[in-house]
């Protein structure tokens, strides 16, 4: 596919795309008696953006069959709310509307949310194992984990954040990537600069994009780092950097800024002509004439939320389907009459301890 020409690009084919499918399947479990999927919003902020985007999953899972519920408990409520609804089996999926607090209390927070029912995948297990390049649940082979021995169905496939991941899928569709090349070299020889290094979507994504051979500099308000393929397959090496921010920006053939201030803009001249812009945040972070240069994606939210939709199909699959539920009571009663065998506290919980700090030293993801 070739390189995109200037102008503006919008998302709504990718997003059409995916909607069809999670329509599909949808459709599948209503007519086999199954019902349908349900999220649960939590929204306990007044962040203008998180009213936005809980309205826009409301009108998505209404579109495509899915059940939304939208609650609002005050922040200091929040927590005994979710684990209200990670023991409600009529709930699949669990979305928070952050940020809610605003310090590390978010990040605790989104360990409160089952990763069985995380729609962002932000639990730790799945950040975990986005930068170790464990594609799979089932790959947890070294721990007591509740799936117990290795699944008799279809592998369950972690979850992935929603926003980085619309991202790629917005790349794929304009042609970055080179389709012919081998997994983890389609964007060889290409440079991208992402402006956000959040833990919810510019340093998940400048990790997926480094492990598919790109170089990657990231910036956020504390200054510019560099994401690249590491030397053992599957491995990135995250680094300091003496390259001018201006000059990166310069040389870049993929511009992604999330940048939640209106004041922030990005030059026009400033930029490579023929680079694709691919604006995240809820404000503009692209300045007038962009388009005329570059390849503008001014938004990314339909596509972001049909990743959320698939996620949540995911979760059904992995752990609310029939299926999944008899492999776990299967796996439930292995786990029992072997346990006089097997130490007890070979947690999971433990093993992604280890890397619930997130060293980057470690493997991005290999997701699609």
């Amino acid at each position: 596919m070739p390189w995109p020409a200037p102008g503006k690009h919008t998302q709504d084919a990718v997003a059409e795309a995916f909607n069809l499918e999670i329509r599909d399947t949808v459709a599948k479990l209503v007519s086999a008696g199954k019902g349908h999927p349900k999220l649960v919003g939590f929204l306990s902020n007044e962040d203008p953006a998180g009213e936005v985007y809980a309205r826009m999953t409301s009108r998505a899972c209404e579109k495509n069959g899915i059940a939304y519920e939208l609650r609002r408990p005050g922040r200091h409520e929040l927590e005994s709310a979710v684990i209200a609804a990670n023991e409600d089996p009529d709930v699949h999926g669990i979305i928070v509307y952050y940020p809610v607090f605003g310090t590390q209390k978010d990040m605790y927070l989104r360990d409160v949310v089952s990763f069985e029912k995380d729609v962002e995948g932000l639990n730790h297990r799945y950040r975990y194992a986005l930068y170790h390049n464990i594609r799979t649940l089932d790959e947890y082979r070294g721990c007591s984990y509740a799936l117990g021995a290795a699944s008799a169905v279809e592998p369950k496939k972690c979850v992935l954040p929603c926003t980085p991941l619309a991202c790629v899928k917005l790349l794929e569709d304009l042609g970055a990537y080179d389709k012919a090349a081998p997994v983890r070299k389609q964007l060889a020889g290409r440079t991208c600069i992402v402006f956000n290094r959040s833990e919810v979507v510019g340093r998940p994504l400048a990790a997926m994009l480094a492990n598919d051979g790109a170089t990657v500099y990231s910036v956020d308000e504390h200054g510019m780092q560099v994401f690249t393929a590491g030397a053992v397959s599957g491995t990135i090496k995250v680094e300091e950097t003496s390259v001018e921010q201006k000059d990166a920006l310069a040389s870049a053939d993929v511009v992604i800024s999330g940048v939640p201030v209106k004041s922030f803009t990005i030059a026009a001249d400033a930029m490579k002509p023929g680079a694709i812009a691919i604006n995240v945040s809820q404000h503009m972070n692209f300045g007038p004439g962009v388009e005329e240069r570059c390849a503008l994606v001014p938004a990314i939210g339909k596509v972001t939320i049909a990743i959320l939709a698939r996620n949540l199909l995911r979760l059904h699959t992995n752990f609310h389907s029939l299926a999944a539920k008899e492999e776990s009571a299967r796996n439930a009663a292995t786990d029992t009459a072997g346990s006089a065998a097997v130490p007890a506290a070979a947690s999971l919980t433990a093993a992604f301890a280890a890397g619930a700090a997130l060293t980057l030293i470690a493997v991005a993801v290999s997701r699609r």
